[in-house]
């Protein structure tokens, strides 16, 4: 489904994970100064959309920094709790702390991160819209049972872009197609 369409699936989701960066904050690689946290425009208005209108919202994240030694675990919490200060609050919180060659179950595009996430707001994966940026992030979506909207950035790749079921202009954009496919 390319931008503009209505979700897939008519069914109102329960649930809605988003990536963090690139999706809900400005990806700074590796960050682990909670200063350096910025919405990306609109995103909490979009996100007290969802709220209002009953769905339950988490972040799935990968944080490889922690494996490559640039980030503590620490780092990670304080700004996820930034975060969650900007634009919360959220249902759940998971985030994946290995390399990508570890070969962990939560790394995205594995499903762990979207399952377990599901399982703390009370949900199934196929009650879940996942909106990320890159194409692991619908990977995970899929991988998982749940359905997935790309928001492209400067770092999606065109191929991801072709490959994406749901692309949305913006942040905004995906949740009018997530409260579209509700109706």
């Amino acid at each position: 489904m390319r931008v503009g369409s209505a979700s897939r699936s008519h069914l109102r989701p329960a649930a809605v994970l988003f990536d963090r960066d690139g999706t809900l904050v400005v990806d700074v690689p590796y960050n682990g100064d909670p200063a350096r946290v910025v919405p990306v425009p609109g995103a909490r208005a979009a996100l007290d959309r969802l709220r209002a209108a009953g769905l339950r919202l988490g972040v799935v994240s990968n944080q490889s920094g922690v494996a490559r030694g640039l980030l503590g675990l620490a780092d990670v919490r304080a700004v996820n709790a930034r975060v969650n200060e900007l634009l919360g609050p959220f249902g759940a919180w998971r985030w994946c702390p290995h390399g990508p060659d570890e070969g962990c179950r939560c790394r995205k595009p594995a499903p762990g991160l979207v399952r377990a996430a599901a399982a703390d707001l009370g949900v199934t994966p196929a009650d879940c819209v996942v909106v990320g940026d890159i194409g692991a992030d619908l990977g995970a979506a899929a991988a998982a049972g749940a359905r997935g909207v790309l928001v492209p950035t400067a770092v999606t790749r065109r191929t991801e872009v072709i490959a994406a079921t749901v692309v949305a202009r913006d942040l905004g954009h995906a949740v009018d197609l997530i409260l579209a496919g509700a109706r």
